[in-house]
């Protein structure tokens, strides 16, 4: 025997309300359109609903036991258009963003859990990549977000891209480094101590080989390349080694008190990171839902950058 699910609803609706008319509007149906549902699940079953002559209504035990299994539908019912309505509202879903390493870790995997604090029925699978990476995988349908450095070349064929911040790059290196109390610092005394180099494949590595060019024919000393951004830092606290990065990376690690930004000027890349994604198709709401997020986080953000950087005297 196959029972109609929407005449359960409804005899739930009706038992829990106690009358047909109160069980119909909280349906939000006629009350003979009820009445005739309920008439049709009695003859179906062969047996009563409800107890004759009762005012009340007073369910039979049958009718008793199809209601909890018409509750249970009803709920069932309530919460599947609850997730479709996350899902479009993009308060749930999965979203997939990848970026360039250090960008990511000091900045970007703090937004995420922002994010995740006021949605957190959304889940993120987060990598590391560069634009070449990041737009095969936003080609290939593997990705639905990425956050990259992009330059005057412009973004790739079929994507799109947003910029969020203006790429500044500085050197950084410990607190205590020899160089923070020199009066007179030039570029070229950033040549007598030793370099990390960035990953390879970063924009980074580019910046790095900018700032041995302005020192004319001085090659750096590179001691440690390829760490990520925690591994840096670590080698940074335990030498006198420098590092170029970006004055937004130095911002978020301000607090940390491990490494500081050199007040020296070195050659400006001309980019701005930004979010990547593609130019047409229908975009993944929870992904939409982070992007604005990301945009909006950076808009409240720029201003303390901005004095942040400000509070730098800057050395030429």
């Amino acid at each position: 025997m196959k029972l109609n699910e929407t005449h359960l609803i409804q005899l739930a609706a009706v038992v829990d309300a106690g009358s047909v008319s109160k069980g119909a509007e909280a349906l939000g149906l006629a009350q003979p359109a009820v009445s005739r549902s309920l008439a049709q699940l009695e003859a179906r079953v062969g047996k009563p609903l409800f107890i004759r002559g009762q005012r009340p209504l007073q369910a039979t035990q049958l009718g008793i036991q199809l209601a909890t299994h018409g509750r249970r539908i009803l709920i069932e019912s309530r919460r599947a258009t609850e997730a479709v309505q996350s899902l479009l509202r993009g308060t749930r879903g999965l979203v997939r963003v990848c970026g360039v390493p250090f960008f990511m870790d000091a900045m970007i995997s703090r937004m995420i859990a922002e994010f995740q604090n006021k949605h957190s029925d959304v889940m993120v699978e987060q990598s590391y990549g560069n634009l070449a990476e990041v737009s095969l995988g936003l080609r290939a349908a593997q990705l639905d977000l990425g956050i990259v450095p992009l330059g005057l070349s412009g973004e790739p064929k079929g994507l799109r891209f947003q910029p969020i911040l203006a790429a500044r790059n500085v050197v950084c290196c410990r607190p205590g480094h020899p160089l923070i109390r020199t009066k007179r610092l030039d570029l070229g005394e950033l040549a007598l101590y030793p370099w990390v180099a960035p990953l390879p494949g970063s924009p980074l590595l580019a910046d790095l080989f900018a700032i041995r060019s302005s020192l004319g024919s001085i090659d750096l000393d590179i001691r440690y390349s390829g760490g990520s951004l925690l591994s840096l830092m670590n080698y940074l606290a335990e030498t006198d080694a420098l590092a170029v990065l970006p004055f937004s990376v130095a911002f978020a690690e301000r607090k940390q008190s491990r490494i500081t930004v050199l007040p020296v000027d070195i050659p400006q890349p001309q980019r701005n990171l930004g979010i990547l994604r593609l130019e047409e198709g229908d975009q993944n709401p929870a992904a939409a839902a982070f992007a604005d997020f990301v945009v909006e986080a950076f808009d409240a953000m720029k201003q303390l950058i901005q004095r942040h950087e400000n509070a730098v005297v800057w050395r030429r």
